[in-house]
């Protein structure tokens, strides 16, 4: 019997759309990267289609070409504390590194955002590949990726104790007695481990959810084994259906083997939907972002991606056989293998490969009608490849526009999905308990 329980739905908000073009088109706002109003507007486009949260992606280091394609964006606990202020039930979650934050200023920032929005924060946490990343921070080079995944092992560690450094009931605002808290249950963790020495408690009581849901987004070996570890959901980049069984089958049973429920880890594949009133309608839009896209410029962070110079990639050739292997790759594992699998498999030249990626840098792309969108997703989730959907549209505002108005009712009325919010936190519209000690 397939199964029918409702869906999970993130919207995964990037500037202008997720299409590397989306920007040229008539429509777009080449400036709205870095409005708030516009991030306001697709916050409440979001919220009146009962999605369960939005996502912020964001890395410390400037991304792209600026002199291409809009590349500025604003800090995301900033953001999103303006986005709470419009908006009462959508959860808001920000990605944040753990390899150039400290535990304690990102655990501050994470629980101010869990007060200011009443219980709705996350954090997608991430350990950021790259050496020009490193070279923010006075490194010479990315740390080795094991490294990057001890230090995000430690680093949740105290962050969480941090969160907990307050109890429930600490707070007592008994006026009379002149007694603000008990004091006893305001506890220092004097942590000392590797990577961290921190004292602690937290300057920030604790906050509604207790802590902000946790959410990776890492597929490499080292990255699941910390999501099994850690994450309460998981946002994941899967092309095919039997791919994606494959990541949830591993991921859920790695849970289970640390002792946990695998349903407190919703696993949420990326989908780029481009929603047309019929199919033709659909790919035509498809065409034309596909057709706005620079070609020299995108074979060029290929060729970054591969270590390999754009030489390297004729544009009408196949990828060379002689790539490096996931193994040298120190940064962004699971998407170089996933590139490389894609290209194998549907024997792509490189510019076909460049048009497949100008859509999500990986992530499904899906051309069809509303009913087609919803279609694929409910085979998906009944057929144990997902507990939802990272929903990224290609354009924004109106890819999200297009699915809250046209795929969300569909999924309603086959009772897939809700018809109002039922709770108030974050957790609980991901069908997880308040954290509580």
């Amino acid at each position: 019997m397939p199964d029918e329980r409702k869906l999970h739905l993130n919207a995964f908000l990037m500037s202008v759309g997720h299409h590397e073009a989306s920007w040229r088109l008539p429509e777009s706002d080449p400036y709205a990267g870095w409005d708030v109003k516009h991030y306001q507007e697709l916050a409440r486009i979001a919220e009146r289609g009962k999605l369960d949260s939005l996502f912020l992606a964001d890395s410390p280091v400037q991304q792209g070409d600026p002199g291409r394609r809009p590349t500025g964006k604003l800090e995301p606990t900033v953001l999103l504390t303006a986005l709470a202020g419009v908006t009462s039930r959508i959860g808001l979650i920000a990605t944040a590194s753990t390899s150039y934050n400290e535990p304690y200023n990102l655990a501050r920032r994470l629980s101010s955002l869990d007060h200011v929005s009443d219980g709705r924060a996350g954090w997608n946490i991430v350990t950021t590949a790259g050496a020009d990343a490193a070279r923010n921070f006075g490194l010479d080079d990315v740390p080795l990726h094991r490294e990057r995944y001890e230090r995000a092992d430690e680093f949740l560690d105290v962050s969480t104790k941090l969160w907990d450094s307050w109890a429930d009931d600490a707070i007592l605002a008994d006026k009379a007695a002149g007694v603000h808290a008990d004091a006893t249950k305001v506890r220092a963790i004097n942590h000392r481990g590797r990577f961290f020495r921190v004292d602690g408690p937290l300057n920030v009581p604790r906050s509604p959810q207790g802590w902000p849901l946790l959410v990776q987004a890492g597929s490499s070996e080292d990255g699941k084994g910390f999501a099994a570890k850690w994450a309460e959901a998981v946002f994941t980049a899967q092309q095919t259906l039997a791919d994606a069984q494959a990541f949830y089958r591993d991921l859920k049973q790695r849970a289970a083997t640390l002792g946990r429920d695998p349903d407190g880890i919703k696993i949420l594949p990326g989908i780029v939907p481009v929603i047309g009133d019929t199919l033709d309608e659909a790919r035509e839009q498809e065409a034309e972002l596909e057709r706005l896209i620079s070609p020299e410029y995108a074979r060029a962070q290929l060729a970054e991606r591969f270590h390999l110079t754009p030489a390297d990639l004729p544009l009408d050739e196949p990828l060379p056989d002689d790539l490096p292997t996931e193994d040298q790759i120190e940064g962004a594992k699971s998407r170089f293998t996933l590139i490389v699998d894609l290209a194998r498999r549907e024997n792509l030249t490189v510019r076909q490969l460049i048009g497949r990626l100008g859509g999500g840098r990986g992530h499904r792309t899906f051309a069809g009608t509303p009913e087609q969108v919803a279609d694929t997703i409910e085979e998906w989730a009944d057929n144990g490849a997902a507990d939802g959907f990272n929903i990224m549209p290609a354009v924004l505002p109106s890819g999200l526009v297009a699915f809250v108005d046209k795929v969300v009712p569909i999924l309603q009325e086959r009772g897939r999905f809700r018809t109002e919010y039922e709770g108030a936190t974050l957790r609980s519209h991901y069908d997880l308990e308040l954290i509580k000690q």
